[in-house]
């Protein structure tokens, strides 16, 4: 049997760098090589593409991976049959890719845009395609589709970083009037809680919206939930699946950067500790989502379930999601019968057979 070249493309200039390269050092060492010929790509925080030469792949997460000696600057042609172009010397080396992997989170990874530069090669990719990975990863935009399929999602109010100079108080009247504190404010396109603050006063609202606008012009200003948060994995073209579910309890105020990455504060359950009714309400929920935002592949669908009633209130979605050792995507799907490395095969048939 022929094996399939996959390049699995990691790093990136967005916040999200660094996650980028543990999820990717997981997928690495979780593909079979006897099923696939292996072509890690990474891109250095300031845009530049490297073919990686080397097999170790703990270097990624070392940051170490940069200078290894048999590295060689790479590119994929936008041009249709061209594939993994690297180059050695004045000599210009073509690999032909069968499949990529875009191990990206935020920022022309997650967008669409790589997903836009991929289509153009005509290169089979993992994930959602360029308009659902767009509206996904702009949450203003996620919110509308998911209003429009009738799914409950908390309160939520749009406010522009250029509002933030000259009208400061008067966004922050505003928000006073339509929200009781806490309320959670995120910048509109970054994932993995970059950039997202929980404002318990005007002061600490203040500071976030400003922290927010650093990230993106559109900012997310979201009534606080109380409740458990719960994540399901979906996975599917035509017919989608969930996965069981899980629930995060953060062990700080809430799930945010250093939580999910970086401190030990965080427990995962697995399945959530919720009802089967609502287990059942909160999956439904998640297919409903991800099949109006038009996913394929593979998405996280996130939720809470509200303390005092089990009340299912959407959150948000994540096109390509954290694929490291602890995450929860991976971990949903082993929780469901799936383990990581038949999860990868799956993921990357479903990338061939969306591009037929």
């Amino acid at each position: 049997m022929k094996k399939l070249s996959v390049c699995v493309l990691f790093g990136g200039i967005s916040p999200e760098h660094d996650v980028s390269l543990r999820s990717a050092e997981s997928v690495l060492n979780n593909l079979d090589k006897e099923k696939y010929n292996i072509f890690p790509v990474g891109i250095t925080k300031t845009g530049d593409w490297i073919l990686f030469g080397g097999e170790d792949y703990a270097m990624l997460p070392a940051l170490t991976w940069m200078e290894h000696p048999n590295n060689r600057r790479a590119t994929i042609s936008p041009v249709r049959g061209q594939g993994l172009l690297s180059f050695e010397g004045d000599c210009v080396v073509r690999e032909h890719i069968d499949v990529v992997f875009p191990v990206l989170h935020g920022e022309n990874g997650e967008d669409g845009a790589m997903q836009g530069l991929l289509q153009m090669a005509g290169i089979p990719y993992v994930g959602p395609h360029v308009s659902a990975s767009a509206v996904a990863m702009d949450k203003t935009l996620t919110k509308l589709v998911v209003d429009n399929a009738g799914v409950t999602q908390a309160a939520w109010q749009l406010v522009r970083s250029r509002e933030l100079e000259h009208r400061m108080d008067a966004v922050l009247e505003k928000l006073e009037a339509r929200f009781q504190y806490p309320m959670f404010v995120k910048p509109a396109g970054t994932g993995s809680s970059v950039g997202v603050s929980k404002a318990a006063n005007r002061d600490q609202l203040r500071t976030a919206l400003l922290a927010a606008g650093a990230y993106d012009e559109k900012i997310l200003v979201e009534e606080f939930i109380h409740g458990r948060e719960v994540e399901v994995a979906v996975m599917g073209n035509a017919n989608p699946v969930a996965s069981v579910c899980g629930e995060i309890d953060s062990g700080a105020d809430f799930y945010d950067y250093d939580a999910k990455y970086i401190t030990d504060t965080s427990t995962a359950y697995i399945p959530a500790r919720i009802p089967e009714d609502v287990e059942e309400i909160v999956r439904e929920a998640a297919v409903k989502v991800y099949s109006a935002i038009g996913c394929q592949g593979l998405s996280r669908v996130d939720f809470f379930v509200t303390y005092e009633d089990n009340r299912v209130v959407f959150n948000e979605i994540n096109t390509l999601p954290g694929f490291t050792s602890i995450s929860m995507y991976p971990k949903l799907f082993a929780a469901s019968g799936i383990p990581y490395d038949q999860l990868l095969d799956e993921l990357l048939r479903l990338a061939m057979e969306a591009a037929e």
